[in-house]
C-alpha cells in the first residue's frame, strides 16, 4: 500500500526532473531556502535585495530591488515558485546623470523601485532622491531596457508605485525623503498621463503618518474589490511594522490597519514589500528584514484576505495582524521546481561578468577584461581619484552581496604590475563603513602581501597597513572566512592547500543603506601610460571548513 501511494509522488518528481534536464541551476553551497520536502525556510534570499517589489506574469515571478549607486543597477530576479530565485539581468547598465555617477555616491541613486506589467510591456519606476522619479520599460524582460526617462523631477520624491485604474486613468503613489524634501512620514498620489511616463499635476498627500506611523514610506498601490490599497512600511527599517491603508476613493480618506509586525518572532522590522498571487489563487507577501552587516534580506510570508483586509504571516490570536514565519509550506504553483539560487562563485570563463557583480560607480571600459580564452578576469590598475582618502571613495571596486550568515571566499590571483611603477595594488576586500583587505602591493623591491583595514572609512580615515610577507611568486590564493556575527578572518596560501591566517579578525559592518560587500579591485596612485594587471583565475564561495 505504501508503494502504491508513493507512485504519484515519484512520477511527479521524475517528470519535473525530466523537464529540467539540460537546464543548469546554480545552487548555493551556503544558503538554500528550499528544504526539498515541500517546505522552505526564511529568508528566501539571504542577501541584500532591499525594498523588494514583485509581480507574476503567467507562470513567472519577477522581482526588483534597490541598487543605490551600484552599477549595473536595478537587478531583475526570476522565480517559478517564489522560493527559488536567480538573477536574470539588470534594467540599468549605467546610471544617470552619467557624470554624477562616475564617482562613488554612497546611499544615493536607485532607491525603492516598483515593477509592473501592462499590455505586453514591463515597467519599472524608480526614485533618485536627488533628481526625481524615473521610468524604464521593455517588452522582453530578458533583453535591454529603455533609457531612464524622468517622469517627475524633484528632490526627496521616493518609493513610487503606479496604478492603472479601470477608467484608463493612471496614478503614482510615492513618499518623501526628509533629508531632501524637508518632510517625511506622509504618502502622496499624483496623476500621470495615459502613457504613464509624465506627471500631469502636482501630488496630493493622502495619508499623514506622523502620529501613528512615523517614517511611513515605500507605498505599493493595488486595487481589489472596489478598494484602493496602499501597503506601506512604518516605524523604521529595523524596528517597524507593515501598514495597509484602504479607501473607496483614490485620494482618500484612507482607513488604517497594521497587518504584520515582529510579534514573538525573531524577525525584526518586517515590512516594505510586495503582494503577489499564484496561478492557483494563493496570496503571498515578499518583504525584507534588516540584518545590519548582512543587509536587507528577503522573506516570503503567507497572506490571506479577511473582510477585505490582508493578513500577512501567522496570525496566532486571529486579531488580523500576523507575524513572520520561519518555516512554511511552499507556494502551490501547480508543479514542483528544483532548488536554485542567485549566482555567487565565478570561474571567469565567460566574456561577461557574472550577474552578481556590481561596480561602485558607472564603469569605464579600461577597468576590466573578461579574457574567456585564458579563463581569467583581468583587472587593470586604475588611478584612484585625487580626492580619495581610502577605498570608500574608489569607484572601480568589483563587489557582490554577502550570500549567507557564514561562508568562505577563495580566489586565485596572479599580479603583473607595471615594473616602472610602485604602489600598484590588488586584492580581496570586504567593505562597509569599515573595511578590511588582503592585498598584493608592488614596491621597488618586489611584490608584498599586505593586510589593510580602515574604520569609519566613510569619514575619510586613512587605511592602516600591516605587511605580512614579501612574496617569492606573483601567484597567490587569497581567502576570507565570514562567521556568524559578520566576523571575518583573512588568510593566504602559495599552493592553494595550506592557508596562513593574518592575525587580525575583522568585524564587517553595513555601508550606507546597504549591507557589507565582498569583492576585488586593482588600483594605483599615479598616472601612467600603461597600467599593471591583476589576473583572477576564479572566485569561489563555499561552506566554512
Amino acid at each position: 500500500m505504501k508503494l502504491l501511494l508513493s507512485i504519484p509522488f515519484l512520477l511527479l518528481t521524475y517528470l519535473t526532473s525530466f523537464a529540467q534536464l539540460g537546464k543548469t541551476n546554480y545552487v548555493s553551497k551556503v544558503w538554500v531556502s528550499d528544504l526539498g520536502n515541500g517546505s522552505y525556510k526564511n529568508p528566501v534570499l539571504h542577501a541584500d535585495y532591499s525594498d523588494p517589489d514583485a509581480i507574476r506574469v503567467g507562470d513567472d515571478f519577477y522581482m526588483v530591488s534597490s541598487s543605490f549607486d551600484a552599477v549595473p543597477g536595478l537587478p531583475i530576479l526570476h522565480s517559478k515558485d517564489l522560493v527559488n530565485w536567480k538573477i536574470i539581468g539588470h534594467a540599468m547598465l549605467r546610471q544617470p546623470p552619467f557624470e554624477h555617477f562616475e564617482k562613488t555616491q554612497h546611499g544615493n541613486g536607485v532607491w525603492a523601485p516598483a515593477i509592473r506589467y501592462r499590455n505586453g510591456e514591463f515597467y519599472i519606476y524608480y526614485p533618485d532622491p536627488d533628481f526625481g522619479i524615473y521610468l524604464v520599460k521593455t517588452k522582453n524582460i530578458n533583453s535591454s531596457w529603455s533609457a531612464p526617462q524622468l517622469v517627475v523631477a524633484g528632490k526627496g520624491l521616493i518609493d513610487p508605485c503606479p496604478l492603472w485604474d479601470e477608467d484608463g486613468k493612471v496614478y503614482l503613489a510615492y513618499a518623501y525623503a526628509g533629508s531632501r524634501a524637508g518632510i517625511k512620514s506622509v504618502l502622496a498620489v499624483l496623476p500621470l498621463n495615459a502613457g504613464g511616463d509624465k506627471a500631469t499635476a502636482a501630488g496630493t498627500i493622502v495619508y499623514d503618518g506622523h502620529e501613528l506611523d512615523p517614517t511611513i514610506e515605500g507605498p505599493k498601490f493595488y486595487k481589489r474589490n472596489a478598494y484602493y490599497y496602499l501597503f506601506a512600511p512604518a516605524g523604521g527599517v529595523s524596528t517597524g511594522w507593515q501598514v495597509v491603508l484602504r479607501s473607496e476613493n483614490i485620494y482618500g480618506p484612507y482607513e488604517r490597519k497594521v497587518v504584520m509586525d515582529q510579534g514573538s518572532s525573531g524577525i525584526n522590522g518586517p515590512h516594505q514589500g510586495a503582494w503577489v498571487n499564484t496561478q492557483t489563487g494563493e496570496d503571498w507577501f515578499l518583504h525584507f528584514q534588516d540584518k545590519d552587516a548582512y543587509g536587507r534580506v528577503v522573506h516570503l510570508q503567507p497572506m490571506k484576505w479577511i473582510k477585505d483586509w490582508p493578513v500577512i504571516g501567522f496570525d496566532k490570536d486571529s486579531d488580523g495582524k500576523g507575524e513572520p514565519v520561519s518555516i512554511f509550506k511552499k507556494p502551490n504553483v501547480g508543479t514542483v521546481y528544483l532548488p536554485e539560487t542567485p549566482a555567487e562563485s565565478d570561474e571567469f570563463n565567460s566574456q561577461k561578468l557574472g550577474l552578481q557583480w556590481q561596480w561602485q560607480a558607472n564603469p569605464q571600459a579600461t577597468w576590466a577584461f573578461n579574457d574567456a580564452a585564458e579563463g581569467v578576469l583581468k583587472l587593470y590598475t586604475a588611478k584612484i581619484p585625487d580626492e580619495a582618502k581610502n577605498l570608500w571613495d574608489v569607484p572601480n571596486l568589483l563587489l557582490q552581496k554577502f550570500p549567507a550568515e557564514a561562508f568562505m571566499v577563495t580566489t586565485k590571483l596572479e599580479f603583473k604590475p607595471n615594473p616602472k611603477l610602485d604602489n600598484e595594488q590588488t586584492g580581496l576586500v570586504i567593505i562597509g563603513r569599515n573595511y578590511a583587505t588582503l592585498k598584493l602591493k608592488n614596491k621597488k623591491d618586489g611584490i608584498h602581501l599586505v593586510y589593510g583595514n580602515c574604520n569609519d572609512a566613510d569619514k575619510g580615515n586613512i587605511e592602516n597597513e600591516k605587511e605580512i610577507a614579501k612574496l617569492k611568486f606573483s601567484t597567490i590564493y587569497l581567502r576570507v572566512e565570514v562567521k556568524p556575527g559578520a566576523k571575518c578572518q583573512f588568510s593566504y596560501s602559495e599552493d592553494g592547500l595550506a592557508f596562513t591566517s593574518v592575525s587580525d579578525e575583522f568585524k564587517a559592518v553595513a555601508g550606507q543603506w546597504i549591507g557589507a560587500k565582498i569583492g576585488l579591485y586593482a588600483i594605483r596612485a599615479s598616472q601612467t601610460n600603461d597600467s599593471g594587471v591583476a589576473e583572477f583565475d576564479w572566485f569561489r564561495v563555499d561552506k566554512l571548513k
